[in-house]
């Protein structure tokens, strides 16, 4: 019998860019030869003037880029291990927080939440490089040892260094940290989703460049203005003083993106500077409430008889039956019992009317959504708004402070300081209210956890069912801090503490999360430091691995949920164990999809029949529990891989 080798399941996460590739196989086949881009055959299909020749091309580079993009076609080698008893809700929740390097994790959260991606908003608030918070290092020639730590794939806080400008790379090192980030945080987003970060002053040009290469500069929808200190701050002991930040707004595909809209009311409350005025007096038709704010008429001067002339006519309007005519302008017609409503006069000095809004059509089929008036001159014609209640979204943020988010944190940890300058959960919430029911918001720069606090608090008050994910290092907190000496040794802690705390307050919907932490693989291969020089060492090495591809002592859910997550299934997927059945078989759910897992030593065709897999379910066991003929069965009936 031929021996049938099965498939083995995904050890690390997928090369993004192996992806892109892919990507631009299936658009332009022919320039993806061998795997690899024919450019001659890209440069030969286009235009000379579409192609940039040469050392001079507009963009943004720094010392590190190339290692920036490394850090992309880097797979990652770790797992995120399930912490059921630093969680809340386990078995209801949907939300989800990890403690862990982000950019790691990114990478694990590609091949479940990216290609289609199911984000539709992240909202970050990154180091702003002033030269005393922390930037990532991501250095690729440091030791197995050294990375699991920086990482977070081992046990302790993680201590990083300022990025101080007497460094030499201060810039650069901040945009090698971003980058890849920035990159696989994209993959994630829906064709719908949008993608918000704040920055202050010291890269915010840097920032918007990177965005404009990640995101296309095409995808560019907004930079906030968030007056944060009307009072000022003296920062630089110069100039003028400081009373705003950033915060830059992408689209994936703004083709896909509607206005921001806000509803006054609230907007107003939180923002009374900004939003003022409203005050409508409400009216009632058959159709039911509406407001009148602008009258039919385009009050833009350059759309005239010139540049719209078919929006450019007379409308006559008979008050007792509710009928419309129309006439060209000029023409001095009149019908009997209808009013004549010339188009308004333009005062440009050139054109002699202003056009209307709609056209002769929309205002014959839509007439019950006009208001007329009888005036001294005759009448006028206004549009009336049924929706109300709402109003598009400034891009000037007012009277949310940097104050407010200290005092909510304080707050929630009776009136302790444990956490400087947290983002208010208002300023997050006016985000928030762009998605809705079942939408994903994802933070990576989780902090104290603000993002996870403001979708909790945004669904008790609109009654929806967002879910958010947050990834949070676990950097080491101050041993002279506050929340140091009161027990709470990193960062990723005082968020947890906090979402629990802020979800007890919130009392209502989803405010739960499952906790995660990213640790070290459970595949005996990449938790073996290699020496090169001692050959019979990793000749051993490579026999462990095949005779026991598990490290000793090894958690099975854990090995579960490292395979469902590598295997493109949902961290929200319900898990569980038939220890009746005689495979004792793990079966995770996730839509339409099963994956079920054995670590039976021996695994018979008739007990994997038992199981009534379908060609939709995954099915994995180890490699040494089939022996050929199994493999072969397995293999022409069902999808299964081997660990």
């Amino acid at each position: 019998m031929v021996k049938k080798d099965l498939e083995k399941v995904a050890t690390t996460s997928e090369p993004v860019l192996n992806d892109n590739l892919q990507k631009l196989r299936d658009v332009f086949p022919q320039f993806v030869k061998d795997g690899q881009i024919d450019f001659d055959a890209l440069k030969a299909f286009f235009d000379k003037e579409s192609i940039t020749a040469g050392p001079e091309k507009y963009g943004l580079s720094w010392a590190g880029k190339s290692n920036a993009v490394r850090a992309l076609q880097t797979s990652a080698t770790g797992t995120l291990t399930p912490q059921e008893k630093e969680s809340k809700d386990w078995d209801t929740t949907q939300n989800v927080f990890i403690e862990g390097d982000n950019l790691e994790v990114l990478k694990l959260l590609q091949k479940q939440y990216a290609n289609p991606g199911k984000i539709k908003m992240i909202y970050i608030d990154p180091p702003y490089n002033t030269g005393k918070d922390f930037v990532y290092k991501d250095n690729f020639t440091e030791g197995v040892s050294d990375y699991y730590e920086r990482t977070g794939q081992s046990k302790g806080g993680i201590k990083l260094t300022a990025n101080l400008e007497s460094n030499g790379r201060y810039h650069s090192d901040w945009l090698t940290m971003m980058y890849p980030r920035l990159f696989l945080a994209k993959n994630l987003l829906k064709d719908d989703g949008v993608i918000f970060v704040s920055i202050d002053d010291n890269e915010v040009a840097n920032l918007r460049l990177i965005m404009d290469e990640i995101f296309g500069e095409e995808n560019y929808l907004n930079t906030f203005c968030w007056v944060n200190n009307l009072k000022g701050r003296q920062i630089s002991g110069t100039g003028a003083a400081k009373t705003y930040e950033y915060i830059l707004c992408y689209a994936r595909r703004i083709e896909e993106n509607e206005l921001f809209i806000g509803t006054i009311d609230e907007l107003k409350r939180l923002m009374p500077s900004t939003y003022k005025g409203f005050d409508y007096e409400t009216e009632e038709d058959e159709t039911g409430e509406f407001v009148v704010k602008n009258e039919l008429y385009n009050t833009n001067s350059i759309f005239n008889e010139e540049t719209r002339p078919n929006l450019v006519f007379n409308i006559h309007y008979n008050f007792e039956t509710e009928e419309v005519k129309f006439t060209e302008a000029g023409d001095q017609t009149t019908f009997e019992r209808f009013t004549k409503i010339d188009p308004k006069k333009n005062n440009d000095g050139v054109h002699k009317y202003h056009a209307w809004r709609w056209s002769r059509d929309k205002i014959q089929n839509e007439l019950a959504d006009l208001k007329f008036e009888k005036t001294k001159e005759g009448a006028k014609v206004s549009t009336k708004i049924r929706d109300h209640s709402t109003t598009n979204l400034k891009d000037l943020i007012s009277d949310i402070t940097t104050n407010s988010g200290s005092a909510e944190v304080k707050d929630l940890f009776d009136g302790r300081k444990y956490f400087d300058y947290p983002k208010p959960i208002d300023l997050i919430k006016i985000f928030i209210t762009q998605t809705g029911a079942d939408d994903t918001i994802l933070d990576f720069f989780a902090g104290s956890g603000t993002t996870a606090h403001a979708v909790m608090a945004q669904n008790a008050e609109d009654k929806e069912n967002r879910r958010w994910i947050g990834v949070q290092l676990p950097e080491a907190t101050a041993e002279d801090s506050e929340a140091y000496k009161a027990g709470y040794k990193t960062i990723a802690e005082i968020a947890r503490e906090r979402i629990r705390r802020a979800s007890d307050k919130i009392g209502k919907g989803d405010i739960g999360f499952k906790a995660f932490a990213l640790e070290q693989s459970n595949y005996r291969r990449w938790n073996v430091i290699t020496d090169a020089e001692d050959e019979k060492k990793l000749l051993e090495q490579e026999r462990l691995f095949v005779e026991k591809p598990l490290v000793d002592k090894y958690d099975a859910k854990a090995v579960v949920y490292e395979i469902l997550l590598k295997e493109g299934f949902s961290l929200n997927a319900e898990v569980s164990q038939d220890k009746k059945a005689a495979l004792k078989p793990w079966i995770v759910t996730d839509g339409g999809r099963r994956l079920v897992v054995t670590f039976a030593d021996k695994v018979a065709k008739e007990q994997v029949d038992s199981l009534a897999l379908t060609e939709n379910d995954l099915f994995v066991c180890l490699d040494s529990a089939l022996d050929d003929s199994t493999k072969v069965n397995i293999s022409r009936n069902l999808s299964a891989k081997v660990i």
